[in-house]
């Protein structure tokens, strides 16, 4: 049976994807075989010996260290695309909301409790409503930065709101291509993009290569007076260069998922308790995902959707499963294949992936591994870990 450790609150929909007389899951679990989380943060000295993976139920794994698990042989799971349209949702109203006196109307309507006259208080708003006037979306450009599962989608919504969408994103995937609109103009450079769009939406991860990214250069480079939408990271904005920017009116709005203390009471700043993901279905359908992510794996040796490990999938016919996980080296596999053939163990199938430093290999054999055998698979220099599934 395998021991499933949940951290923080996993939606039931995910959870009753383990089968009871194979898994035993709950919030304090001794020897665990893998982990669930949310955004509770992992350290390294979390990660026990036990441990065969770790998924995450959702986009980012900024929580979970994630060189260490490469270090351990442990991939990390999590679900690229399963909150997708709940950020996209959020988005689209933080977009409107930028654009138009919606909040600082609410909040005036808010502060004429004392009025009893209905008419009284008619005549005032009819009086007082041209200070929340704001602009229509449609036929103004919007720049998405990020074209991956929820850059798609919010270019897809912005030109059903009668935009017209430019998009850059210098790590576009053919998957990802494929789901944009043919509508959406592609930039050949972030500076195209920024020169003609009246907003500008960011959808990236937080990588060495993305922080600070929108810093006083890029600010400078903006059309003047354009609103920036920060729906993915806090680190990829500098705040100290979106200060200036809004203090200058080189930039028109902020808006974002994200509070830092020095934008809070701004009326330019538009300011959300991070929730791009908080919605149930959000919740059910990241969970469901990496949950069959971490069944395929744990029993099957599959992985899909691992930030760190290669994608490989071998489908099971017959006889027993070898998944072994090894420095990306030269010759690792001839070793490996030397070994089985020494102890006259026949291969019915396999399939072996790399991705940066770490290589998977998946090993259908004839005959069930005995401990020996993978005692002498552990020992081959530059093995990281040997499962028999």
């Amino acid at each position: 049976m395998y021991k499933i450790l949940t951290l923080n609150q996993i939606s039931i929909k995910g959870l009753e994807r383990f089968s009871r007389e194979n898994y035993e899951l709950a919030s304090e679990i001794g020897h665990p075989d893998a982990i669930m989380v949310r955004s509770q943060k992992i350290k390294e000295d979390d990660l026990g010996d036990s441990i065969q993976a770790i998924a995450r139920a959702g986009a980012g794994v900024n929580n979970v260290p994630v060189l260490a698990c490469t270090a351990k042989g442990i991939p990390v799971f999590n679900a690229p695309g399963a909150n997708a349209n709940a950020v996209k949702e959020l988005v689209a109203t933080a977009l409107i909301l930028s654009s138009r006196g919606i909040v600082q109307g609410i909040q005036y309507v808010n502060t004429l409790g004392h009025i009893d006259d209905s008419k009284e208080m008619h005549q005032l708003l009819e009086k007082e409503k041209k200070q929340f006037k704001g602009s229509e979306v449609a036929g103004k450009t919007l720049g998405v930065i990020g074209l991956g599962a929820i850059g798609s989608k919010v270019a897809t919504m912005a030109l059903q709101l009668g935009m017209d969408v430019v998009g850059y994103d210098p790590a576009l995937s053919v998957d990802a291509a494929w789901r944009l609109p043919s509508e959406v103009k592609k930039m050949e450079n972030l500076q195209s993009l920024l020169g003609r769009s009246d907003y500008i939406t960011l959808h990236l991860p937080a990588i060495d290569a993305t922080r600070n990214l929108i810093n006083h250069e890029v600010i400078s480079s903006f059309k003047k007076g354009a609103h920036l939408l920060n729906f993915a990271r806090s680190e990829i904005v500098d705040t100290n260069a979106i200060l200036e920017g809004l203090d200058s009116g080189q930039l028109g709005g902020y808006a974002a998922d994200f509070p830092e203390p020095v934008l809070i009471g701004r009326n330019d700043v538009l300011l959300m308790p991070h929730i791009g993901a908080s919605t149930a279905e959000a919740e059910e359908n990241c969970a469901i995902m990496v949950a069959n992510q971490l069944i395929d794996f744990l029993e099957n040796g599959n992985i899909t959707n691992s930030v760190n490990f290669p994608q490989i999938s071998l489908e099971r016919t017959e006889g027993y499963r070898i998944a072994l996980a090894n420095s990306n080296k030269p010759k690792m596999l001839n070793q490996i294949l030397s070994i089985l053939a020494e102890d006259n163990i026949n291969v019915i199938d396999m399939l072996n992936k790399s991705r940066n430093d770490v290589a998977y290999t998946l090993l259908d054999v004839d005959v069930k591994p005995e401990r020996g055998l993978i005692a002498k698979l552990e020992n081959i220099d530059g093995v990281i870990n040997v499962r028999s599934i």
